[in-house]
């Protein structure tokens, strides 16, 4: 595969060149970012409101942090979870809504509850998450973590070409979905900046992102205020990496990155708008 495909999700369908927001709500009350600001029901719910508001396509709902902290069990990610979908689901009956998690089973919930996308950030550790994504109906992002455990930090890893390495191991995922029935048009790979990667290899990963992008699967980037942005910067703390988050979205969206997975949906849509008229001038 090598022509850039469309991607197609409840409906809409966005091409090569078009760029798609993918606003981020944390059901969880240890979010790196907003620190369980979005942990409530209500706020939760409310906050894909104000996402959708300021530009979001796509709203991703997660109930477990990415880094580690306390378990979250099936059970209780479902919980966190499947009702805001579905809140947001009868809110909003156009938006895309993706659900980030690894776990079959919660992806069985969620797609019931009117989930469109499954966004497996720890790369088909699970492997009947694409199973269930075929099964449903639904879209799924194939990601590159470094074959690691959900939620690790792995210690000096290393790769003798990081971007061939991401590449290979997301396109193989990708097709494997497609072989179990999850629709080509509704398959992205997502090269997971900083999950099994140091700030060098995620900053190689984004000064080659058009390498990715010509496989011509759909390239989602989630960069969103991410460590290897602060540590670019100097070593800046998450509340000061709003500008590099724009820098590195511009970087991918030139590149031909198709979605992007931020906490600032208005500023994201600014930042691509800019690029947009810059491109087609």
């Amino acid at each position: 595969m090598s022509n850039p495909s469309a991607l197609r999700l409840r409906g809409r369908t966005f091409g090569p060149g078009d760029f798609a927001v993918m606003a981020v709500v944390n059901r969880t009350p240890d979010s790196f970012y907003d620190k369980g600001a979005t942990f409530g029901f209500t706020a939760a719910v409310d906050a894909a409101t104000r996402l959708i508001d300021e530009g979001a396509d796509i709203v991703d709902i997660g109930g477990v942090k990415a880094g580690p902290g306390d378990v979250v069990g099936p059970a209780e990610e479902i919980d966190r979870v499947a009702g805001v979908v579905a809140a947001v689901r009868a809110r909003h009956p156009d938006v895309i809504i993706s659900v980030d998690t690894w776990r079959s089973e919660v992806a069985k919930v969620v797609a019931d509850a009117g989930a469109d996308l499954l966004n497996d950030t720890w790369g088909g550790v699970d492997p009947g998450l694409a199973e269930v994504a075929g099964a449903y109906g639904v879209g799924l992002v194939c990601a590159h973590a470094g074959r690691v455990e959900p939620r690790t930090r792995p210690h000096r890893i290393g790769y003798a070409d990081v971007v061939a390495d991401v590449i290979g191991y997301t396109t193989a995922l990708a097709e494997r979905a497609v072989s179990v029935g999850v629709r080509r048009d509704a398959v992205l790979i997502d090269p997971a900046h900083d999950f099994g990667k140091n700030t060098w290899h995620s900053l190689e990963v984004s000064r080659r992102l058009g390498e990715l992008v010509a496989t011509g699967w759909p390239v989602l980037v989630a960069v969103s205020n991410k460590d290897f942005v602060g540590e670019a910067l100097g070593g800046l703390p998450v509340e000061r990496r709003h500008e590099g988050t724009l820098a590195t979205l511009a970087v991918s969206a030139v590149q031909g990155a198709r979605v992007f997975r931020v906490h600032d949906a208005a500023g994201a849509r600014a930042a691509l708008a800019a690029v947009e008229r810059l491109r087609d001038a």
